[in-house]
């Protein structure tokens, strides 16, 4: 257990710092924007470029992978959104942002920095795996999913095409920064050039910096959230995000026969506090903010005893 909190006390030691920083305002909210952009924009990116340029993919069946963490996403989506509806009486709109906060984790600022700490290089292959799925995943469905609840609410003027949403899909992800550090990595994979001398080194040293400035702008971020009321509904969700996930994503990687190193960081992944995804899907929305703030702030903040009760767990596999 010991080991297991040296691994978990200092990724969220550090989240924490951010907090603090941001909260007694040594560093300005700008500051706190600028280095967030920094770390999305260049240094995670550039960590992800050297994961699937240069590590060992050996053994790791992607498919399989994919199909035991997003099966659990699935199910997580689907009884989040139907238990915000049905019992908490919430519109389409906010079912949708409740079910994503229930799945979407934080796999790219917290998930990644935690699989190195936890499991070395060899952790951080099947993590970048499934940020490179989800994101476009996630992204595609989003933007279905919200034209259909719009309609439902009888807010949206149901005009949108799948053909026009989806071109605006495939624009966004062409630009986005993690997308396009996971294409140059394959890319540069494949060409089979060896990464080394100053390319090398330069990459070394910004990815070297990825983590822990992921996890102290990340803490920094939270100040933009906080609990906004929605107490009741913010703690079934962190429930199902931390606890509920987590063991069906073990439980369907068991099925699958995924093998345990494979299967520990599909664990972790589904054990990731809740992203910001959820907050912005509600701003476009206009409702579900409060909901999606209250998971995000209570899932992070309570992530340092799950993430601790799952690495505990996986640690028998």
């Amino acid at each position: 257990m010991v080991e297991i909190l040296g691994i978990v006390l200092p990724v969220f030691g550090l989240i924490g710092i951010g907090a603090a920083v941001a909260w007694t305002k040594l560093l300005s909210r700008t500051s706190g924007d600028a280095l967030s952009e920094f770390v999305f924009v260049v240094a995670i990116p550039v960590l992800i470029f050297r994961i699937m340029a240069t590590a060992d993919l050996g053994g790791t069946s992607a498919w399989r992978l994919w199909l035991a963490f997003f099966a659990a996403f699935a199910v997580m989506w689907a009884v989040g959104t139907v238990l915000t509806r049905r019992l908490f009486g919430r519109d389409a709109r906010a079912g949708l942002v409740a079910g994503l906060a229930a799945g979407y984790g934080n796999t790219t600022l917290i998930g990644i920095p935690l699989a190195l700490a936890a499991f070395g290089a060899e952790g951080s292959v099947p993590m970048a795996l499934i940020i490179a799925v989800q994101l476009p995943m996630m992204m595609t469905a989003i933007a279905l999913l919200m034209v259909r609840a719009e309609q439902r609410d009888g807010v949206g003027l149901g005009r949108a095409r799948p053909g026009s949403i989806l071109r605006s899909i495939a624009q966004d992800l062409l630009g986005n920064p993690i997308v396009i550090g996971l294409a140059v990595g394959v890319a540069w994979r494949i060409s089979g050039i060896p990464l080394s001398g100053l390319p090398a080194d330069l990459v070394n040293r910004l990815a070297e910096v990825a983590g822990t400035l992921a996890l102290f702008s990340m803490g920094m971020s939270l100040r933009n959230y906080g609990i906004r009321g929605n107490l009741a509904a913010g703690f079934a969700l962190t429930f199902l995000k931390l606890i509920v996930m987590p063991a069906l994503a073990l439980l369907f990687a068991r099925l699958i026969g995924l093998p345990p190193m494979v299967t520990k960081v599909a664990v972790i992944a589904a054990a990731c506090p809740t992203g910001v995804t959820p907050f912005l899907v509600a701003g476009r929305f206009r409702t579900g903010e409060g909901l999606a703030s209250t998971t995000i702030t209570m899932s992070t903040v309570l992530a340092v005893l799950s993430v601790a009760l799952w690495l505990k767990v996986v640690d028998w596999l």
